[in-house]
């Protein structure tokens, strides 16, 4: 059984790979990790998906085995020993002789019904596959496949490109006075636009007459779509790291400053009020004022300040 984390990402990485499940040719695609599993399944119709947890799983075997009392962990290994084939390579396990088969619901949603034998007795599992919603077949199959087509285009424009400067390479040979030692090798001039179209005209309909053959992704694909995926969640964890902090957060420094200078004018302010006009000391100088006001307000907070930590 293997073991990964993260599901869901896990899951995006793994290749769509063709599975005849009870006759029904299928992509596939599935996540088996410790007492969980996420599994997707399409027919270029439809996608459906099911996602199950610790306790959910122990409550659907609980209600298919009604003698079973063991812990998940007792049981999932077996499961996924005899799921995994039917999903990896849509064939049954030799070893158990486990029998599957699949039912499509009047919702919409599949269910494959799954019997094996486990310590002797009859174990049942069914797996309840709903359509996927949107975002999920975006992600998980739409995406992709569009940077697949793009790759691969450009992959053909390079290759086209190549094929001009080799037949102008080969021109110069001739012009030079080299000659083919074998007719057989000789070739005409490449032209991509009649190239294209030639192309087109014999593939296309071989292409759309044969549609269930086409659910299928030759070793090749399989790996550049892995490849694929793995780019782009590596380019999105480097663009996380090289983020800047939100904006709108608290400028510490600024605000400290301004809480200072608003003290300090509040305290200016204060001074000005604290001898009522008339008074003696009104006459004294301006500068001499404050300082009996500002020693005892400075005082204040040192005597809070010890009060609060000292206590």
């Amino acid at each position: 059984m293997e073991v990964h984390g993260g599901g869901p990402a896990d899951l995006l990485q793994r290749p769509w790979l063709p599975v005849d499940i009870d006759g029904c040719r299928l992509l596939a695609k599935s996540w088996f990790g410790e007492t969980a599993y996420r599994i997707l399944l399409t027919d270029m119709h439809c996608v459906w998906e099911e996602s199950m947890e610790s306790a959910a799983i122990q409550k659907r075997a609980q209600e298919l085995n009604k003698r079973l009392r063991a812990p998940v962990k007792a049981f999932f290994s077996h499961l996924c020993d005899v799921a995994q084939p039917f999903l990896l390579r849509g064939e049954g396990h030799p070893k158990d002789e486990a029998q599957i088969s699949l039912t499509r619901q009047e919702d919409g949603a599949i269910s494959m019904k799954l019997k094996s034998e486990l310590a002797g007795l009859p174990f049942y599992w069914e797996f309840h596959c709903s359509p996927a919603p949107i975002t999920v077949v975006c992600v998980q199959l739409v995406r992709p496949l569009l940077t697949m087509s793009r790759f691969l285009q450009r992959q053909v424009d390079q290759l086209g490109d190549l094929l001009v400067r080799k037949d102008a390479e080969i021109q110069d040979y001739r012009e030079n006075g080299a000659t083919l030692s074998r007719e057989r090798l000789q070739t005409d001039v490449f032209e991509e636009q009649t190239y294209r179209e030639a192309f087109k005209a014999q593939t296309l309909p071989l292409l759309c007459s044969e549609q269930q053959d086409s659910l299928t992704f030759d070793p090749n694909l399989q790996h550049l779509y892995a490849a694929i995926v793995a780019h782009g969640n590596a380019r999105k964890r480097k663009l996380s790291e090289e983020a800047p902090p939100p904006a709108g957060g608290p400028d510490l420094s600024s605000s400290m400053g301004e809480s200072v200078g608003r003290e300090a004018a509040e305290d200016r302010q204060q001074d000005k009020q604290v001898a009522p006009p008339g008074s003696k000391m009104a006459d004294k100088p301006a500068v001499q004022q404050p300082l009996p006001v500002r020693s005892e307000r400075a005082s204040k907070p040192k005597k809070k300040k010890v009060v609060g930590l000292f206590r």
